[in-house]
């Protein structure tokens, strides 16, 4: 069973653009769905972490909305770093999914259980990919993500008591 959920931003979160205003702030879109199912994945009991080699305030401000669990920005090496979460919660690298778009989440994919990537994510990720999502990063691919696993989790109906 997953118990970790490792997401990328650039490309995963968002649609891997990063707009500039007048001034040389940084801004990018998050999708709502996303969120939405974040926050019912760690209602469920679950953990989310987001390891990203940026770093943004956005990010930093758009994870603890959600209640993510981790937030690690500027990472060089994503293995290790899911490396030192995965002992602190003591689980397996089978009880954890990632998803990514790019070469720099590769290493996440060799060690995680399960693995899923954008409709729009670099093709040789999506050759190392056990799950081609049919929605696009930054358009509801973390969504789709969370409602696969809670499906064969066999928790859909526990999923939708969340909402009444």
């Amino acid at each position: 069973m997953i118990k970790l959920i490792v997401v990328d931003v650039d490309g995963t979160l968002t649609d891997g653009k990063i707009y500039y205003d007048e001034h040389g702030n940084q801004m990018r879109g998050f999708n709502v769905h996303d969120g939405l199912m974040m926050v019912a994945w760690k209602k469920l009991g679950g953990k989310i972490a987001i390891i990203t080699g940026k770093v943004s305030s956005q990010v930093e401000r758009r994870g603890k909305e959600l209640g993510v669990d981790f937030i690690r920005q500027g990472v060089k090496n994503k293995a290790v770093v899911l490396e030192d979460i995965v002992d602190s919660m003591e689980i397996s690298y089978k009880e954890v999914a990632v998803i990514g778009d790019d070469f720099n989440d590769l290493p996440l994919f060799r060690l995680a259980g399960r693995t899923f990537a954008p409709a729009n994510a670099n093709h040789h990720i999506l050759h190392h990919a056990h799950y081609r999502l049919k929605r696009e990063g930054g358009s509801g691919a973390v969504a789709e993500m969370i409602e696969i696993l809670i499906k064969e989790q066999r928790r859909w109906g526990e999923f939708l008591n969340l909402w009444r």
